[in-house]
C-alpha cells in the first residue's frame, strides 16, 4: 500500500468537505524528525490565502473533518497551521505480514504502460569502455523496477553499427580473411584491430580509396560486403555481451535495435520534413531551424539532418526511431538514457519530431542525461597513461580487489565460495558506487569508498543482508513460513516498520523520475534502522516472550525480503553468507 497516497486521498475528502475550492494545493510531505511524527500536512497556509482566513484555524477544520482513526493515532497542529501525521503502530502492523509471505513484498502493480527504454548503446567498432557503464546500469536498473511495476518494456540497445568508420574496417577484415584468418580470431581484440586499420588507412598507399568503396558498397547493400558487415557485427556483439554477463545486466541480443536497422526509413524522414516546410536547403545540406531555441541575437539554432553530400547524421536516425518507437511500438514512455552532453541534441530531435508528427502527442519523449564518472584529478576516468579503460578490465579488476578483501576477514568460505562472494561483491560495489549517486551529477571513482563495509556501499548492504538471514539460521527458523501477529512497542520496532511501508513511494519515484540512487538511499536507511532495531530489541535472547520473538522475527524476515528485492531490482546480487 502507498500510504502517501493514502493520506493524501483522505486529505483531499477532508478539504472538499470543509469546502475549499477544488484548485486548493494539497502539499503532503515526509517529516523531517520523528518526533513531528512520519508525515506533514501542509494545505492550511495556501488555503488560508485563498480563503483570507488565519491558517491555524484552517488546519483545525482540516484535522476535525479528516478520517484517519484507521491510519494514525494522533493528529497535531504545529506552527502556523502544519498538521503532523503519526501513523498507529496497529496500521503499520498490518502492512508487515505481505512484506513476509508475497514475493511481490505486497505492492500491487501499476497501471500497464508500454515503455521503451534506449540505454547501454555501444559502438561495435571498439570494445565497451567506461564510458558506458553509466547508460548500461542505470538503464537497466529503470528496466528492472519498470517490469517490477507490471509494465510492458521494450529494450533498445541503440548500437553504433553504421557509418564511415565501417568501410575502413570491412576493408581490414577482407584482407585478414583473405590471409585465411578467422573473423573471431582476428577480431579477438577490437580496439587493436581498430587501430590496425586506421594506420593503414593514413598511411597505406590505396588503403583509403578501397575504404571508401566498401562504404558506397556497404550503403547500395551489396550482398558480399553486407555478409562481411554481419561478421563483424556479430563478433562485436558478443564482446558486448561478456561484459553486459559480467555486470549482470539483462540486455541480449534480440534488444539490438542498431543504427542500421533505421537505414532504410531515413530517405522519408527527410521527404516528410521537406514536404512539410520543416527542414530547408541551406549550403547544400538540409536544415531544421529552430525558432524554439533562438541565441542571444535571436537566430534560431540550426539542426542539420542530410549533410550537403547526402549523408545522414544521428539526427535523422534519432528521428527515424522516435517514430518507430511512438507508431510501430506504440509506446506510451520513450526513454533514453545518455551522457548530459547530449541533452542539446535530444532536446533539438523533440521539437523538431513532435513539429513533423514522429511521435504521437500521448507518447512522452524523455532524455534521462546523466553525469560522468570522474577520477581523483577531477577529469574523466581515464588509465594511468591516459588511456581509455576497457570496461571489462575495469570489472575483472574490482572482482581482484574484492577478492583480496574477502581473504584477509575471517571466514570459513571454501575457495569456490570465496571466488563467487569476490565476484558478486566486486560487480555489486562498482554498480551500486555508481547507481547510489544522483543521475544528474558527477562522481569521483574511488575503489577504497566503493568496496567498503561501512557506509552506503553494496558491501555494506550485501553484508547487512547476510546478517539478517543468519538470525534464522540461529534460530532453526524458515522464515519464508512465518505467520504470527506483529506487535509494535518499541520506538525501534514503529521505525523499522514505518520504513518498510516507505518502499512502494522510492519504487514509484525511481519509475515516474528514472532515479535509481532514491532506491539505493532507501535501502541504506532501512539496513541502518534494521542494526538500531536489532540492538534495542533482542529477538533470539534466552526468555524472551515467545510471542514477542515471533513478531520481531517478521520484521527481520521483512527486512531481508526488502533488501534482496530491493538490490535485485538495481541489478546487484545477494548472498546468504559471506
Amino acid at each position: 500500500m502507498n500510504i502517501q497516497e493514502l493520506l493524501l486521498a483522505r486529505f483531499k475528502t477532508a478539504l472538499a468537505a470543509i469546502d475549499a475550492p477544488e484548485n486548493a494545493p494539497a502539499p503532503l510531505t515526509r517529516s523531517t524528525r520523528p518526533e513531528f511524527g512520519e508525515y506533514q500536512f501542509n494545505g492550511a497556509m495556501a488555503l488560508a490565502k485563498m480563503l483570507k482566513q488565519k491558517p491555524r484555524d484552517i488546519a483545525e477544520k482540516i484535522v476535525a473533518a479528516v478520517e484517519l482513526d484507521d491510519v494514525a493515532d494522533k493528529l497535531e497542529i504545529a506552527g502556523p497551521g502544519f498538521i503532523n501525521i503519526h501513523l498507529s503502530n496497529g496500521f503499520l502492523a498490518k502492512q508487515i505480514p505481505a512484506m513476509v509471505s508475497d514475493a511481490h513484498l505486497g505492492m500491487e502493480k501499476e497501471a500497464q504502460q508500454t515503455v521503451v527504454v534506449d540505454y547501454s548503446s555501444p559502438n561495435l567498432a571498439k570494445e565497451m569502455h567506461v564510458g558506458h557503464l553509466r547508460s548500461t546500469i542505470i538503464g537497466d536498473a529503470v528496466v528492472r523496477v519498470l517490469e517490477f511495476l507490471g509494465h510492458k518494456v521494450i529494450r533498445q540497445n541503440h548500437m553504433g553499427d553504421w557509418g564511415t568508420q565501417f568501410g575502413m574496417l570491412l576493408a581490414h577484415l577482407s584482407d585478414k580473411l583473405a590471409a585465411q584468418e578467422v573473423a573471431e580470431t582476428a577480431l579477438e581484440d577490437l580496439e587493436h584491430f581498430y587501430r590496425e586499420a586506421k594506420v593503414r588507412f593514413d598511411e597505406e598507399d590505396g588503403f583509403a580509396d578501397r575504404a571508401r568503396e566498401y562504404v558506397v558498397k556497404l550503403q547500395s547493400g551489396e550482398e558480399q560486403c553486407m555478409t562481411l558487415w554481419q561478421q563483424f557485427i556479430d563478433v562485436s556483439i558478443a564482446h558486448s555481451e561478456e561484459v553486459y554477463n559480467k555486470l549482470n545486466v539483462t540486455l541480449k541480443r534480440e534488444h539490438v535495435m542498431g543504427e542500421s536497422a533505421y537505414n532504410p526509413e531515413l530517405a522519408g524522414v527527410i521527404t516528410s520534413l521537406k514536404e512539410q516546410g520543416i527542414a530547408v536547403e541551406d549550403q547544400g545540406a538540409q536544415v531544421v531551424f529552430i525558432d524554439e531555441m533562438k541565441d542571444k541575437e535571436g537566430k534560431p539554432a540550426a539542426y542539420i539532418v542530410q549533410k550537403s553530400g547526402g549523408g545522414y547524421l544521428y539526427a535523422t536516425t534519432d528521428l527515424a526511431a522516435m517514430k518507430y518507437r511512438s507508431f510501430d511500438l506504440q509506446a506510451d514512455r520513450n526513454l533514453i538514457f545518455t551522457d548530459a552532453r547530449q541533452a542539446l541534441h535530444f532536446k533539438q530531435t523533440e521539437i523538431v519530431g513532435r513539429k513533423a508528427g514522429f511521435s504521437r502527442p500521448e507518447t512522452t519523449y524523455e532524455h534521462c542525461p546523466f553525469g560522468m564518472m570522474l577520477g581523483s584529478d577531477g577529469k574523466p576516468f581515464k588509465t594511468r597513461t591516459g588511456g581509455t579503460i576497457k570496461l571489462a578490465d575495469l570489472l575483472d579488476e574490482a572482482v581482484e580487489r574484492a577478492e583480496k578483501l574477502i581473504a584477509e576477514r575471517s571466514t570459513d568460505l571454501s575457495e569456490e565460495e570465496r571466488k563467487q562472494v569476490a565476484r558478486i561483491v566486486g560487480i555489486g560495489a562498482v554498480k551500486y558506487a555508481d547507481l547510489s549517486k544522483n543521475r544528474t551529477t558527477d562522481y569521483v571513482f574511488n575503489w577504497d569508498t566503493m568496496l567498503s563495509f561501512e557506509g552506503n556501499t553494496a558491501p555494506y548492504l550485501q553484508y547487512a543482508y547476510t546478517r539478517v538471514v543468519s538470525i534464522f539460521r540461529k534460530a532453526g527458523v524458515d522464515a519464508a513460513s512465518l505467520n504470527a501477529e506483529i506487535s509494535l512497542q518499541e520506538a525501534q520496532e514503529h521505525a523499522l516498520a514505518v520504513k518498510l511501508t516507505q518502499l512502494v513511494e522510492a519504487i514509484n519515484t525511481v519509475s515516474a523520475e528514472a532515479t535509481p540512487h532514491v532506491l539505493c538511499t532507501y535501502l541504506y536507511e532501512l539496513a541502518s534502522l534494521f542494526m538500531s532495531f536489532y540492538e534495542a530489541c533482542p529477538i533470539l535472547k534466552p526468555g524472551i516472550d515467545e510471542s514477542l520473538k515471533q513478531s520481531r522475527l517478521m520484521l527481520a524476515a521483512a527486512t531481508a525480503n526488502t533488501l534482496k528485492v530491493g538490490l535485485g531490482l538495481l541489478g546487484i546480487e545477494t548472498l546468504e553468507k559471506m
